[in-house]
């Protein structure tokens, strides 16, 4: 019996040493060779940041895919800081995208941490200067197996105008987030822009393509509040931060359809649309004095691969008090939208002659050929 228990358990010791060989030969080590990380997007030369702005975009960070040769997911977290060095930072957040839309109000906080403020009387505090951002990429979701890579720093200057000095009202956007829109429910996935109205503020346009299923509004990508939606199907409900998010717009069958939203009196109406006959472009692009390719060369726009419609520019510097620009079709004159409206928002009459006009600035430009109604998101200014 002696020998029995001794022969036994040698026997489990044996299956344990081979267990653990086996566990040994499957460990993964990676040896990857990563061409590293780099911010990929076009920066303004100088960010201007306003209190009434904060929930704003002030940059859309976007970067390279990163490829760590190893089966797992890689995480890129995008960094910021009051200084070049990184001693210390805020991680702004994390995303398995390559993108990430940092709000005027996070450029506020870390201008605040550089010690920028804008007072005229505190003299010792500069209202301009520069924050720092990079991104980090690692393999995995804890970035605790040591493959990782990190960008060179990006150096941005901001400016806080001083106290007293004119500003324009900042503008609410609101954005498409849900399982009935081309995001999903990602809030900070290039969700599609309302279209506000070039004089009344608080009504917003948007004649489009929905899946069947539900959608709400967002007012800043990324963020889930301010939230609006409804509650009874017919009104408009919004959690501002503080309360209940409310229901959501329900879309019963996939189709196009044309949404009115009155942010002023909460009502918002729904109908279903007829898109079989619009024509549908191999490309659109802005053009005029105030675009880097003058009246000579369009800049062309992204179409929406949910949206055929919908067309989009991430990043677009305007310029020259006096600039002008329209939009058109296939690089030619024979398909053009433009109006005389001066302003962020506002809907452009197909041949119309008339030319739109904007502040200079560096903008997100959004352009529906459907209805002709285009929106500037500014970056970093209003």
């Amino acid at each position: 019996m002696k020998k029995f228990s001794i022969f036994l358990i040698a026997m489990i010791a044996l299956i344990g040493f081979t267990s653990c060989e086996h566990d040994d030969d499957v460990v993964f080590v990676a040896q990857p060779d990563p061409e590293g990380v780099i911010f990929t997007n076009n920066f303004s030369e100088n960010y201007t940041l306003l209190a009434a702005a904060s929930a704003n975009l002030a940059e859309r960070f976007v970067w390279n895919e990163v490829d760590f040769d190893a089966p797992t997911t890689v995480t890129y977290e995008l960094q910021g800081s009051a200084s070049s060095d990184f001693s210390d930072f805020n991680v702004i957040g994390t995303t398995s995208q390559t993108n990430m839309a940092v709000s005027v109000g996070q450029f506020m906080s870390l201008a605040k941490d550089a010690g920028l403020d804008n007072d005229p009387a505190t003299e010792d505090m500069p209202n301009s200067g520069s924050i720092f951002f990079r991104v980090r990429a690692y393999a995995g979701t804890d970035g605790s197996n040591g493959l990782a890579e990190t960008s060179e720093v990006k150096s941005l200057t901001v400016t806080l105008p001083e106290i007293g000095e004119e500003a324009e009202e900042a503008k609410v956007n609101l954005f498409l987030v849900g399982d009935a829109t081309a995001a999903g429910w990602d809030n900070n996935n290039n969700n599609t822009p309302l279209f506000r109205d070039a004089e009344n503020s608080n009504l917003y346009y948007f004649q489009g393509k929905f899946k069947a299923g539900a959608f709400k509004l967002l007012e800043i990508r990324g963020l889930w509040q301010p939230q609006w939606g409804t509650n009874d199907g017919s009104t408009l409900a919004v959690n501002p931060g503080d309360g209940t998010d409310p229901g959501v717009f329900a879309v019963d069958a996939e189709g196009y359809y044309s949404y009115t939203f009155n942010l002023e009196d909460m009502t918002f109406t729904k109908d279903a649309l007829d898109a079989s006959g619009a024509a549908t472009y191999n490309s659109i692009g802005v053009i005029g004095s105030a675009t880097p390719g003058g009246w000579d060369t369009d800049t062309d726009m992204t179409q929406s691969t949910f949206n055929p419609h919908i067309w989009y520019i991430s990043s677009m510097e305007l310029t020259g008090e006096d600039g002008e620009f329209k939009f058109r079709a296939n690089d030619d004159w024979a398909d053009n939208w433009g109006t005389p409206t001066i302003g962020l928002s506002g809907q452009a009459n197909y041949g119309a002659g008339d030319n739109m006009k904007a502040a200079p600035g560096t903008y997100e430009i959004w352009f529906n050929d459907l209805d002709g109604r285009y929106i500037l998101i500014p970056l970093g200014e209003e």
